[in-house]
């Protein structure tokens, strides 16, 4: 996915400097990634350590985890589904009615054939779990593998913070579920879909990975539709986006962020926590520093990549087009 935040570019950066710090053999090693959107560190860790802890408030991002963290055996006849799925007729449900120019919604996230088979397949996908045709892995899967497939024929600019006027051309590919790979460990793995400092509360481990929200931007409003298809349920579309209620992440609030950081740190029952921040957040590095050292011994590395762009953003010269993304380091006492 083509997802803000996301760790994919910056994962060996990572990995090498926790091993740096926790030492190369991670087997005994307990992994927490407590903001774990899409899941990309987590996944990185997963055949490294001996227990991965995944958690995201919202539930899309849920779903990506609970199958790429949570599923760690063979799914048998997975596939099978997966063709099943894409020999389905379309169906006008939920998807269509309200996110689909040709129903008269006045939005078009999605060309009038792929929000039908959209709707056919998550409809069928429920079916299939109600009947106890398939069993939570499988569901997982093939809820995570719609998810993906549906996002690159989405009709945005990468986030579903508004759709686009006119059907970009991937938008206009006809919807093709692909299978959502995943690697088969044999761990036991916990996936949360919780409010993070609630959360740490409740759980502990050895190394804990952060990666709040920088910004004020809500993942709850810019991925409002990915929520829409992994829940399927139904409620009233609101405004020219069609936007559904959303929890607000403290940590894109200037008011809230540090004290809910501060006691992010100071529950946390982990030996070493990692923070990915980058230089354009709501939390100066003094700020974060101070409330790390208060528990430890602080370090800091940094890395500079280039910054995340929208599709519109692709042929445009931003002031900044590179970030630097600093990874501060608590080894806890």
């Amino acid at each position: 996915m083509n997802y803000i935040g996301s760790k994919n570019r910056l994962s060996t950066f990572l990995k090498e400097s926790i091993l740096q710090v926790v030492g190369k053999d991670l087997s005994a090693q307990v992994f927490c990634d407590l903001f774990a959107g899409t899941g990309i560190v987590g996944r990185t860790f997963k055949k490294e350590v001996k227990q991965v802890i995944s958690n995201d408030l919202e539930y899309y991002s849920y779903v990506l985890n609970r199958h790429y963290i949570g599923n760690t055996k063979e799914l048998k006849e997975a596939e099978k589904y997966i063709e099943e799925l894409n020999n389905l007729n379309p169906q006008k449900g939920f998807v269509y009615q309200n996110y689909c120019l040709g129903s008269g919604s006045q939005r078009q996230y999605f060309s009038d054939e792929n929000g039908q088979k959209i709707d056919a397949m998550r409809r069928q996908i429920e079916d299939w779990k109600s009947e106890e045709r398939i069993e939570e892995d499988l569901y997982f899967f093939l809820l995570t593998s719609l998810l993906e497939s549906a996002d690159k024929v989405a009709n945005t600019a990468s986030v579903y913070g508004a759709f686009l006027k006119h059907l970009k051309r991937t938008a206009q590919k006809s919807l093709v579920v692909e299978v959502a790979k995943f690697e088969e460990t044999g761990q036991k793995n916990k996936v949360f879909n919780e409010d993070s400092n609630a959360l740490i509360k409740k759980i502990k481990g050895d190394i804990l990975y952060l990666d709040p929200p920088y910004n004020a931007r809500q993942y709850g409003a810019n991925y409002h539709m990915l929520n829409t298809i992994a829940q399927y349920d139904d409620f009233q579309p609101k405004g020219k986006t069609g936007l559904r209620e959303y929890e607000r992440s403290q940590y894109c609030s200037k008011k809230e962020v540090l004290k809910s950081f501060k006691e992010l740190i100071q529950f946390a029952q982990f030996s070493y926590i990692f923070l990915s921040y980058n230089n354009e957040g709501l939390m100066s590095l003094e700020d974060i520093k101070q409330v790390m050292s208060e528990y430890g011994k602080y370090s800091l590395v940094q890395i500079d990549y280039q910054r995340f762009k929208a599709d519109k953003d692709a042929h445009r010269n931003h002031k900044a087009n590179k970030t630097t993304e600093y990874l501060h380091i608590l080894v806890k006492t």
